[in-house]
């Protein structure tokens, strides 16, 4: 089991504004130590008030590059884009100059979007700065489905890939999403979920069953990296 560091909260704001000011400390401490940062995030309604929290946080944000732990094979248009999320919420303001790397490639598929993204990544900061994951109350995270056409290769310690590509009953589109390993490969590694519900699923999944009928526990149950679990009400 992963060592578990419990931040609960009163309020989302609260959440919103502690998870932005811990998040905005380590991208300091990293530009300061290497003169760069990295920083992966989830998508979802969940994060827009830590996003919009984060985008006010003071810092050389020229040298912090975003992207997302996984994306909807949709384009930036789409409501349904991750991108568009973090366009929308958190490249605004004084993060507004942070630099964006996108997951979906126009014109391929998923798979072979994959194999590209894969390449593209090589040189982004590592291990990351950061990396925010969420969790659905099917308990999956990032695109690691019940159900995922390709969850056992996704959630492998061993696989050496960047990305897999995704399909599942409870996904809608395909999904592309960085591998567990790479997930991992960060300094700052957190959980951030809201509402009593979400506890609940995350309970359930700290105790007995299959990774594979909840995916969050490839997450609990690694012992690589601690996870900060960010919760409120």
């Amino acid at each position: 089991m992963a060592d578990l560091i419990d931040h609960n909260f009163d309020s989302k704001d609260k959440l919103a504004r502690s998870l932005a000011f811990r998040v905005a400390t380590e991208l300091k401490r990293d530009i300061e130590a290497s003169g760069k940062a990295s920083m992966l995030v989830s998508g979802g309604s969940t994060p827009k008030a830590f996003f919009a929290a984060l985008s006010e946080e003071e810092l050389d944000w020229t040298r912090v590059t975003i992207s997302l732990v996984d994306e909807r094979w949709v384009p930036p248009s789409s409501d349904r884009s991750n991108a568009k999320l973090v366009g929308e919420h958190l490249l605004q303001n004084k993060a507004n100059g942070a630099a964006f790397m996108p997951l979906y490639i126009d014109g391929v598929s998923a798979q072979e979007g994959a194999a590209a993204l894969g390449e593209q990544f090589e040189g982004v900061h590592k291990p990351f700065t950061v990396v925010i994951l969420g969790m659905g109350t099917d308990g999956h995270t990032a695109s690691f489905f019940p159900g995922g056409d390709q969850l056992a290769e996704a959630i492998d310690l061993k696989n050496q890939s960047t990305f897999t590509a995704i399909e599942a009953p409870g996904a809608g589109e395909p999904r592309i999403t960085f591998t567990l390993p790479q997930l991992l490969q960060s300094s700052f590694l957190a959980l951030h979920i809201e509402g009593d519900e979400k506890q609940s699923v995350l309970k359930t999944a700290l105790g007995e069953g299959e990774v594979a009928e909840m995916p969050i526990r490839a997450v609990l149950r690694q012992t690589i990296k601690e996870l900060n679990i960010f919760w409120c009400p």
